[in-house]
């Protein structure tokens, strides 16, 4: 018998990852190879999402760091954030955001709501649906799940990452095996 459950969200991820657009993830990738040093920060398991996709980042070649970590260096003019953010209001990364500003870096994000604090001031927005109980009162869900909390953002955050990996890997021409040259062998 398979499984109930898997099924059930396998099948939500298939329906709503028709909505995050090609051209989004292009532009994504693309501000990825624009920059000297990619940060990344997420809160909670959108910010676990975001660490894999440092993870994929490493592998690729990339100066990245994950924003909170003790390596973690100033972030400069020519550098990139990435900001996972569902509600797009998250407080903390609205500061880090605000500070990447201030010293000329460009912000990504991916968010369900390009029009809260987050988007507004990014320059790269992939929007992901999903829905939040963190929603703004009044305001819809840009997806209805059947998942609890936050999940379907979450997971759809992660594919979408792993997507842009994809698209950096054809645009840099690097293979898995490439990859796993720069993978951890203090495992």
């Amino acid at each position: 018998m398979e499984a109930q459950k898997l099924k059930i969200i396998t099948n939500e991820l298939s329906k709503y990852a028709d909505r995050v657009k090609e051209e989004e993830i292009q532009a994504a990738a693309d501000l990825m190879i624009s920059a000297d040093k990619i940060f990344l920060a997420g809160a909670g398991r959108s910010g676990l999402a975001a660490r894999a996709f440092a993870n994929r980042l490493l592998h690729m070649g990339f100066d990245v760091h994950f924003v909170g970590e003790i390596s973690c260096p100033r972030i400069r003019e020519n550098d990139v954030i990435v900001l996972g953010s569902g509600s797009g209001t998250t407080k903390s990364l609205i500061v880090m955001g605000e500070k990447a500003k201030d010293v000329g870096a460009k912000i990504m994000t991916v968010t369900m709501f390009p029009d809260h604090t987050i988007g507004e001031m990014a320059d790269v927005i992939v929007k992901v649906p999903g829905s939040t109980p963190k929603k703004a009162a009044g305001e819809e869900n840009p997806a209805q799940s059947v998942q609890p909390m936050g999940n379907l953002f979450e997971q759809l955050s992660w594919l979408t990452y792993d997507s842009i990996i994809m698209v950096l890997m054809d645009k840099l021409g690097q293979t898995s095996e490439e990859m796993m040259e720069r993978h951890t062998n203090l495992e």
